[in-house]
């Protein structure tokens, strides 16, 4: 692998896996010297089907691993040539796709083989045997759609107060959700760490995060932000930032012209 950094090629789930996998993207990285960065929290979970060279997420070393949604950024280190197809699952494709309450993954890191046996490492050795990268996103496409159509079927009714969430910018009140349902804030927080993993206002937490930093790199002035996000004030905005991003909404750029 001769060729230093990072390449990539996305592609769009196929309409009959959309409802469960945000993104797919093909993948190859190779450095100089080992990278660490800090991911930051999304709401959703990541799924790497990688071969090469282990990297190091939170200490430990892996190669094709997952887990759940995240309250905190997350390190990791490439030390060395990997490539393969990074996954953005919604929290129902993972649910589905791994069949366990979510919060048993919550802000932990798992090889794929623990939570989807030969399956994985069989999907791992074909990956490794396509060439092309755009076949490498077809195959992932396919044997994804299979084995989540075979995982338990979810009720309507966490999608549809997850959707509400999202469309609010995560501004969207516990109480009024549950209202919603006709649940109790108990019940509904029971459903979330099930099907999500995190509780409602930890999930709305993640969500207002990510709308704040799309805001940001689009230009949009940090008292803006601040005030369009919900957050109380700046500071209130700079300590989420801190704990799910590993950063301050002053290093996203690009920043608006003084």
């Amino acid at each position: 692998m001769s060729t230093l950094g990072l390449a990539m090629v996305e592609a769009v789930p196929s309409a009959a896996l959309r409802p469960y996998v945000l993104r797919l993207c093909a993948y190859r990285e190779h450095y100089a010297a080992p990278v660490t960065r800090s991911e930051m929290a999304m709401p959703g979970a990541v799924l790497i089907l990688a071969f090469g060279t282990p990297m190091e997420v939170d200490g430990e070393r892996v190669s094709a691993f997952t887990g759940g949604l995240s309250d905190r950024f997350t390190v990791t280190r490439s030390a060395g040539p990997s490539e393969g197809v990074e996954v953005y699952l919604t929290p129902f494709g993972a649910r589905r796709l791994y069949g366990m309450p979510m919060r048993h993954l919550t802000n932990r890191v798992v090889p794929v083989g623990d939570l989807l046996g030969p399956w994985s490492a069989l999907m791992v050795e074909r990956l490794a045997e396509t060439p092309s990268w755009r076949e490498r996103l077809a195959l992932t496409d396919r044997l994804l759609c299979e084995r989540i159509a075979a995982g338990p079927a979810l009720r309507p009714e966490l999608p549809w107060a997850w959707a509400r969430l999202l469309e609010s910018g995560g501004r969207l009140g516990v109480s009024s959700l549950a209202e919603s349902l006709g649940w109790s804030q108990r019940h509904l927080v029971a459903r979330f760490q099930d099907q999500i993993g995190l509780p409602p206002k930890t999930a709305a937490r993640v969500i207002r995060f990510g709308r704040a930093l799309r805001l940001l790199r689009s230009g949009t002035a940090i008292a803006e932000v601040a005030a369009e996000c919900g957050f109380y004030d700046q500071a209130h905005m700079n300590r989420d930032f801190r704990v799910l991003g590993d950063t301050t909404p002053g290093r996203i750029y690009p920043r608006p012209a003084a």
